[in-house]
């Protein structure tokens, strides 16, 4: 098994960008995010049990899940998201583990946004690495990315595990406060480490 790294943070924290500064130094990444694009996507494998959960409605033209229309649904809807859940879930985990296994890199980043919330990784992450920011951050860089309200925004933050609570569960954090070579910096010093702890770890290779 790889020496898998688990990677979080909220929304809009820069999970991704960080990820690829790893991928750079030639680390492997597996998204959970990506996962569920494809997935949902035209004749991806969630798309079947969707539209016979949710109806047709909830699927665009060319077959792949219509995402403001899903999330319109699932959003204040508890029971209606864990029927999402129920169906992306098992399948992301999956794939991921698939991906994980397969590796043969020096180590693997797991990307999941929502680690410590959905448990199921447990087995496979021998460390947990939190990219954090000031919560105003957040804010402006999801408006950027994703056309959401401010409003919008803060209530996805707050039904994600608090600032403080996911910090204190983090075995390495990166500050992604500053600019690209200040996060470069930070990766390329956790970049040495994880290739010294995979080195010595009797279950990697």
């Amino acid at each position: 098994m790889p020496y898998c790294v688990g990677v979080t943070g909220g929304i809009g924290s820069g999970k991704s960008r960080a990820a690829a500064e790893f991928a750079e130094l030639g680390a492997d990444v597996v998204d959970t995010d990506e996962i569920s694009h494809e997935i949902t996507g035209s004749g991806g494998s969630a798309m079947p049990a969707i539209t016979a959960a949710f109806g047709t409605a909830m699927t665009r033209s060319d077959g792949s899940l219509d995402r403001t229309a899903m999330r319109a649904v699932v959003f204040n809807s508890p029971d209606q998201r864990k029927r999402l859940e129920d169906i992306l879930h098992p399948r992301i985990r999956d794939e991921a583990r698939r991906r994980v296994t397969a590796s043969t890199a020096p180590y693997v980043l797991l990307v999941v946004p929502l680690l410590h919330e959905s448990g199921g990784y447990r087995d496979l992450i021998r460390r947990v690495l939190v990219v954090d920011c000031d919560e105003s951050r957040q804010i402006t860089r999801t408006m950027e990315r994703s056309q959401l309200t401010a409003d919008a925004v803060r209530a996805i933050m707050a039904a994600q595990m608090p600032r403080q609570q996911r910090l204190a569960l983090a075995d390495d954090i990166i500050d992604n406060n500053g600019d690209l070579a200040h996060l470069r910096a930070q990766v390329g010093k956790l970049h040495r480490q994880y290739l010294e702890f995979a080195a010595s770890s009797p279950e990697s290779g």
